[in-house]
């Protein structure tokens, strides 16, 4: 790492803060998704706790990363000022109460699922507020990352068809997700790429691929077969596997990409040059 007017490459958020937002944000929306279909038993009560192990995975990544873990409570001292102090608050929320949802009382899901968005939301404020990494400040990063959690936890959803059956409204609902991530990402590309240091925009460039290809156009294709073959057509349930898994970890990598990769400083300039020897003009 060298300092200087030229960006350099954080190293404080890793491999490990990037799992939050890739576990935290799918089990999100994974909650989310499983409050919207309705349905109850088993399988409800196993994807509902599905979602709050893998929003617990991410808190546990960022655990790792703290340099004191043990002083991990400190986190709920200052929900005035710090988007992760309020998502920490979220999650001691939503867990007892997603839990509850699961096994006493089923009509909590919908406050469980309300406090699953405001969940992702402030991890995408966590990402704005970040003023000095120019790949994250950009006001268009918070929906983007609101969208791909979404689109992330419904692609989960649409994933455990084998377990639950199809579902034509879970379909329809993860293709408007990708489409929805996708205009994003143009608008995100249209609005922060320009503005950011060539090795950031270099590090994006496979994420977008991937996005189009993996994430928007694959899926949509597969979930569109599913949709023609019906809920009861033999390769229904495989093509919605496929597609729901595609439009899923298109968006873990763009996020890992996005937080570990592309976070470039801006780097400072320097309007004076102090010499030995030589007094200031």
């Amino acid at each position: 790492m060298s300092f200087g007017p030229n960006p350099w490459q954080q190293a404080h958020w890793d491999w490990r803060a990037a799992g939050n937002f890739m576990a935290g944000g799918a089990g999100a929306g994974l909650i989310i998704a499983t409050a919207l279909s309705g349905a109850g038993g088993r399988i409800w009560t196993a994807l509902l706790l599905a979602g709050v192990a893998l929003v617990g995975v991410g808190l546990f990544c960022v655990w790792l990363e703290i340099g004191r873990p043990w002083r991990a409570m400190n986190v709920f001292r200052q929900p005035q000022r710090s988007w992760m102090s309020r998502e920490a608050m979220v999650a001691a929320l939503l867990f007892p109460l997603a839990a509850a949802a699961a096994f006493f009382w089923p009509a909590l899901v919908w406050a469980a699922a309300a406090l699953a968005l405001a969940f992702v939301f402030c991890q995408s404020r966590m990402l704005t507020a970040a003023r000095g990494i120019p790949a994250w400040r950009a006001p268009i990063v918070s929906p983007l990352v609101v969208a791909t959690g979404l689109a992330e936890g419904m692609g989960l959803f649409v994933a455990s068809a084998p377990a639950r059956g199809i579902g034509v409204h879970a379909l329809l609902a993860l293709g408007a997700l990708v489409l929805l991530r996708f205009a994003l990402w143009i608008g995100y590309r249209h609005r922060a790429l320009p503005a950011l240091a060539p090795r950031a925009r270099a590090a994006l460039a496979s994420p977008q691929r991937a996005l189009l290809l993996a994430g928007t156009l694959l899926p949509l294709a597969l979930l569109g077969g599913a949709f023609a073959f019906g809920t009861g057509g033999p390769a229904s349930v495989p093509l919605a596997v496929l597609g729901g898994l595609c439009a899923t970890l298109a968006g873990s990598w763009l996020k890992f990409a996005l937080i570990t990769r592309a976070a470039f400083n801006q780097g400072f300039a320097l309007n004076h040059l102090p010499v030995r020897g030589v007094r200031r003009a």
